[in-house]
Order: structure tokens, then sequence, then C-alpha cells
């Protein structure tokens, strides 16, 4: 078996059993929007280990946001209270897919949320 293979494999596995402490954290809501559908954890940073601060619930409708390059401005307006989370998985990925949209009030919500100053200066 491929080395690869059994990493992918062990890394899901790890973030599965973060799954249920996820699930009780968000109140079995997306943790963007508050929505109840289709309901699956995300990975902010899939390329490190997985740990709750990384990872959030969201339904379909967000993580359908996470690849969209030019998301509709009206569809991020409920990722906006995401921004004030200290957990870095929902505030920093909700800045990230809002700095996509060019609206003023997506730049002044980022600039007045609590996420790193870094990351504000990289989306901004």
């Amino acid at each position: 078996m491929a080395k690869g293979a059994q990493q992918n494999r062990d890394h899901l596995a790890a973030v599965q059993l973060l799954g249920k402490t996820i699930s009780k954290r968000a109140g079995f809501r997306c943790e963007w929007c508050e929505g109840d559908q289709e309901l699956r954890l995300w990975e902010y940073q899939p390329d490190q280990e997985p740990d709750e601060d990384n990872l959030a619930l969201l339904c379909q409708s967000c993580r359908e946001l996470v690849g969209l390059k030019n998301p509709d401005p009206r569809r991020l307006r409920s990722l906006r209270n995401a921004l004030w989370s200290q957990i870095p998985a929902i505030a920093e990925g909700a800045a990230v897919v809002l700095a996509r949209c060019k609206e003023p009030w997506v730049r002044e919500a980022i600039e007045e949320s609590f996420i790193d100053q870094g990351l504000k200066d990289r989306l901004l």
C-alpha cells in the first residue's frame, strides 16, 4: 500500500474522531450561518494536523461557498457573525471566503473582526 494513501486514511480518521466534539461545540448547527442542512466537518487548513481549532461544522451551502471564486454577496451576509469566533477555522475560514467579495461591507466586517492582523493584511 502506498505510504501517502495510508497517511490520508489516518488523517481522515483523526478528523472523524473529532466529529462528535465539533458537532457538540456547534450545537449541531453550521458554525458560519447557523443552518442545519447536510452538516459536515470542514478543515480550514487540511495540510495541518486535525484539531478542534482547525475544524468547523458547515452546512452544504457554506461548503459550496468555500469553492466559489465570485460568491453572491447576498449569500455571504450570513457569514458575517462567524468573524467574531475565537476559533480560527470559523473566523479565519469565513474571512477568506468573504474576502473574495469586493463589497464595502465585507472589508469593514473583516477590519472590525478579531482575526489575526497578518491575515487581515493579506486579505484586504
